[in-house]
């Protein structure tokens, strides 16, 4: 399990005012199960999942993965950004290898499993393309991919389908699912999208404006069904979604207590 209990980050601004940007967040992520943080800009949602990346130290409160603290990146955690941060000097296949060869996996064996993991995210065909030939769709399953290839913990994912086209943005979700039902990872996911949210997660949380507080949880069955059926239409139109979308809506853009927003750190 991943487990945050009170998180709390404080950080200083430019002007010299201390800014208050997460404020005691406690969530756990079981095995095989997926996470999405969901709430409006700047709202604590990228500054937790760095956290748990270990880019962010806390100010209080406390990280553990299977029982080890977190407090610096480590191959355990697998991240998935917006933007897709390939190399562009380097073939497809030697990105998705990068973390095998930093592990210092022999050359044949870290070839085998990015051929393995290009397969899987439907790339097999373009393991010596170059960054630059793929779409915007082809490049986060080349980020995801490369993600997956230490075989980390847990994948966490930085709103990475946020840039693209509403057609690829619903295929690169279904191929989410996908790989989530063929790996049984751990996923921890952001976005903006209530609906993405709701289609993804087998528990979705939302997060008050700063300071980003986590104000409820949903533990949902969408994802499942959708991994066993593979019928979106069903569960967009089913009445729980509809009542879901409203209820989370309400939520989001519903005025939350600022009164800790900004100024000196609580005593």
């Amino acid at each position: 399990m991943l487990h945050v209990h009170n998180a709390s980050v404080f950080f200083s601004a430019r002007d010299g005012r201390v800014v208050h940007a997460l404020d005691r967040a406690t969530l756990d992520i079981d095995a095989n199960s997926v996470v999405v943080a969901l709430g409006a800009s700047g709202c604590g949602k990228s500054t937790l999942l760095n956290a748990i990346a270990g880019f962010l130290p806390l100010s209080d409160g406390s990280i553990t993965l299977d029982g080890q603290p977190v407090d610096r990146p480590g191959a355990d955690r697998g991240v998935v950004f917006q933007k897709d941060t390939l190399l562009p000097w380097k073939s497809v296949l030697d990105n998705v290898a990068l973390g095998l060869k930093f592990a210092g996996v022999p050359a044949r064996d870290r070839r085998e499993r990015a051929n393995e993991l290009l397969r899987m995210v439907g790339l097999d065909g373009f393991a010596h393309s170059a960054p630059h030939e793929l779409s915007g769709g082809m490049r986060q399953r080349v980020g995801i991919a490369r993600a997956l290839a230490t075989d980390p913990k847990i994948l966490l994912m930085d709103e990475p389908f946020g840039a693209l086209d509403s057609l690829t943005r619903e295929q690169m979700q279904e191929l989410l699912v996908d790989v989530w039902a063929r790996t049984g990872k751990r996923i921890f996911f952001i976005t903006h999208s209530i609906e993405e949210a709701l289609f993804l997660g087998t528990t979705v949380v939302v997060m008050s404006p700063r300071p980003g507080r986590i104000v409820a949880r949903f533990d949902l069955d969408f994802v499942r069904r959708f991994a066993q059926e593979r019928d979106v239409r069903a569960i967009l139109s089913d009445p729980r979604f509809a009542e879901l979308y409203d209820e989370i809506r309400n939520l989001v853009h519903r005025p939350h207590d600022r009164s800790h927003e900004g100024g000196d750190r609580p005593q």
